[in-house]
């Protein structure tokens, strides 16, 4: 199959349609369940085991499933994946992870939440957007990048079975896959009990899946490719770095899988906002400071580039192949997230709240 598209189309218009396809899964699904960190971090803060940790976990959970799944029926083989096969940062991980936690409190979301919210009419969201992808692209090649460097520089791990939780636990994907399985079938079944309507929490595992279907078309693709293919999945900030600096630079734009993930994402949002009623144009108010949403973008761009990839990006894509600072960033954002939210709670933060 892969190789016939690629014949006619070639590989940068094949790889676009893939991120296209599971961006359009993704976006549609995310935004049916209201899959988003901040709100599952916010619930745990407050000592709630609500619907939005629900959803969360089974996001991450078929994540999981179908990553590990499809590796240990021998369908995918992420070994050679930049999150494992490359030297990874643990410093970058920990200090980025805590700084995009903080910012995803400030702004009310992360940059997947941002992205799919700005598909919805939300103009707080659009302009967070945009400044975080601003402040990633400095973070990667502008004038934030020597710090991003020398941040990175500090905990180095070498990539391969250094970077493979897998590997250091001694686990099989068989294991993992079956054990992430029956989390999410249990999962599904408490969610019930927090009035999570069963489209809500169905929509929440297609979210996971579209993380393993975008490993499955970009090793599928690969694997057929006479080019260099990177194997990756659903991420935000590099892609959406990508995007708008294409759009700005230059007339064309190379085709690769994240610019088809960028817009795929948006108008699978849209279109389902628009199919249940809920698209509609929220602004910033007395409510909703911008100056606390600027300050969140900025600390999730830095944060971002320095942890290695977003919520989604480490969170979701990196911890389903089990990415040793990938789990690190993801749990170092949960921790920044609550201890930011309990800031804000006491007062300490009262004027950014």
């Amino acid at each position: 199959m892969f190789e016939a598209l690629i014949d006619q189309f070639g590989d940068g218009a094949v790889l676009a349609m893939a991120g296209c396809l599971v961006g359009l899964l993704f976006g549609a699904m995310a935004q049916h369940s209201r899959f988003c960190l901040r709100a599952a971090c916010v619930e745990v803060s407050e000592g709630k085991l609500g619907p939005r940790l629900h959803i969360w976990l089974i996001a991450f959970g078929a994540a999981v499933a179908s990553v590990q799944g499809a590796i240990a029926i021998g369908w995918l083989d992420v070994s050679e994946s930049r999150q494992l096969a490359t030297t990874g940062s643990l410093s970058g991980a920990i200090i980025g992870g805590l700084l995009f936690g903080c910012g995803m409190i400030l702004a009310r979301g992360c940059a997947s939440r941002l992205l799919v919210l700005s598909a919805t009419g939300n103009l707080r969201a659009i302009v967070t957007g945009l400044v975080l992808t601003l402040v990633a692209q400095a973070s990667l090649r502008g004038a934030l990048a020597p710090a991003r460097e020398n941040l990175s520089a500090l905990w180095l791990v070498q990539g391969g079975e250094d970077r493979s939780l897998l590997t250091q636990m001694g686990l099989s994907s068989t294991m993992v896959a079956i054990l992430a399985g029956a989390a999410v079938l249990l999962t599904f079944g408490l969610s019930r009990r927090n009035q999570v309507a069963p489209t809500r929490a169905i929509a929440a595992a297609g979210v996971g899946l579209a993380v393993g279907l975008g490993w499955f078309l970009t090793y599928g693709i690969s694997q057929t490719s006479f080019e260099v293919v990177p194997i990756s999945s659903v991420t935000f900030t590099g892609p959406a770095t990508d995007t708008l600096m294409g759009l700005v630079n230059s007339s064309e734009l190379p085709l690769n899988f994240g610019i088809g993930l960028v817009p795929g994402v948006f108008f699978g949002a849209g279109l389902m906002a628009l199919v249940t009623r809920e698209a509609k144009i929220d602004r910033f108010g007395p409510d909703t400071p911008m100056e606390r949403y600027l300050i969140g973008a900025v600390l999730m761009g830095f944060g971002s580039m320095l942890a290695g990839g977003c919520a989604v990006g480490a969170g979701m894509s990196g911890g389903s192949v089990f990415a040793l600072t990938a789990w690190v960033a993801v749990f170092c954002m949960w921790v920044g997230a609550m201890l930011t939210h309990r800031l804000m709670q006491r007062g300490w933060l009262a004027r950014a709240a």
